[in-house]
């Protein structure tokens, strides 16, 4: 598509795609108008070190994108319309040109492409929102008597926007080296996209009930303690965080005796810290199919189920991860056969092998919609004595 270059003055046609048909999107009606405020405009300026030029049937023609495409890029990021108001700067054409140009080349089809944006979008408009809520609202509390917190925000933005900015790109280089990693190392392609993982849900033991009990801060900063601390111990450990759902965590390792480690350690954790509610935590193996830094099939469910039947301050795991904690030599196949084991070596005036968890078979039962299931207890075994 030939770029228009130009952007601004008479009377413009109706938005169209390359075809020269009217814009579906564009049937709707469009109610976020960006804001007047002069404060909001200088911050959104020196946010994003631009001035609005274009509207966003100028910015997708100076892009040389369509207009059905480029609607469909800015909402897989999460923009509202905003109908044909002067908004958009140069950052806007340029991203435009960026994915669209992936596109062209082969690079990425044009699903791909707005699952990139889409990805990208939803990721950091969270983190934007715990920035601005968590961060910024504190540290702009007015210094001395008589400022307002608008007059604190500009030059507070100003000295932070760089440094968050560079740390930003750090990460996430940082986590892209990581997630690269494992897939070469996958066995083949589709292990790529379905892998076998461990997956573990952790869950906060009568939430529901505290909701109605706590004040609404005393509320979020539970919340916010619980979602830290399994963080932090997911991190420390091995694992990876999928997601937090406020009274609960869900997250993925490589290997069952990873996955079975964490969970142990969010029981110990929590157990110690009188200020938060039991939690019990279930953990399944097996095949997932993973989308956008989200997990999904057959094992999550059982995780989740299992969690929902785990008694209080206890781990639940299913038969295939039992199994693979058997065959990584991270448990007995039962305790007698351990102290079968310890006896024999004891003889033999060697050392009896040594095993980080221990497994005891629960009671079978039905499962909505995964039939028959035999939970296992997961515990920790302790340390021999030198």
């Amino acid at each position: 598509m030939t770029v228009d270059d130009t952007t601004s003055g008479g009377d413009e046609k109706p938005p169209s795609d390359s075809s020269g048909h009217p814009t579906p999107h564009h049937a709707v009606d469009h109610t976020a108008e960006p804001t007047d405020d002069p404060l909001a405009i200088r911050l959104e300026q020196l946010i994003l070190g631009a001035e609005r030029r274009y509207t966003p049937f100028q910015a997708a023609r100076t892009a040389g994108v369509s207009m059905d495409l480029a609607s469909r890029f800015w909402r897989a990021m999460g923009f509202a319309d905003i109908g044909q108001a002067r908004a958009l700067t140069e950052a806007d054409v340029l991203a435009l040109r960026r994915l669209a140009g992936l596109v062209e080349a082969g690079l990425l089809s044009e699903p791909m492409a707005i699952q990139v944006a889409r990805s990208t979008g939803q990721t950091t408009a969270r983190l934007a929102e715990w920035q601005i809520d968590s961060f910024l609202a504190g540290l702009t509390e007015p210094p001395e008597p008589g400022m307002t917190r608008t007059e604190v925000t500009y030059p507070l933005v100003e000295l932070l926007l760089p440094e968050l900015e560079e740390f930003l790109v750090y990460v996430w280089r940082r986590q892209l080296a990581a997630a690269t990693g494992r897939v070469v190392q996958a066995a083949d392609d589709e292990e790529m996209v379905d892998r076998r993982l461990a997956v573990g849900f952790a869950d906060l033991v009568g939430f529901t009930r505290l909701t109605r009990r706590l004040e609404e801060e005393e509320l979020g900063e539970l919340v916010e303690a619980f979602e830290t601390t399994c963080a932090d111990l997911v991190a420390a450990h091995g694992g990876r965080l999928i997601k937090t759902l406020g009274d609960e965590v869900l997250y993925a390792a490589d290997d069952a005796g990873t996955a079975a480690e964490i969970a142990l350690r969010l029981i110990e954790t929590m157990t110690h810290d009188t200020s938060m509610p039991a939690l019990r935590v279930g953990i399944a193996f097996g095949t997932v199919t993973t989308r956008m830094g989200d997990v999904f099939g057959n094992t999550v469910n059982l995780a989740s189920r299992l969690t929902s039947i785990a008694p209080k301050d206890a781990v639940l795991v299913d038969g295939a991860l039992a199994e693979e904690l058997i065959r990584t030599g991270d448990t007995p196949v039962s305790e007698a056969e351990a102290a079968k084991q310890a006896t024999e070596a004891e003889k033999a005036g060697e050392e009896p092998p040594v095993y980080r968890f221990g497994i005891q078979p629960m009671w079978q039962r039905p499962v909505r919609g995964l039939g028959v299931v035999e939970p296992w207890l997961l515990t920790r075994r302790p340390k021999p004595e030198n």
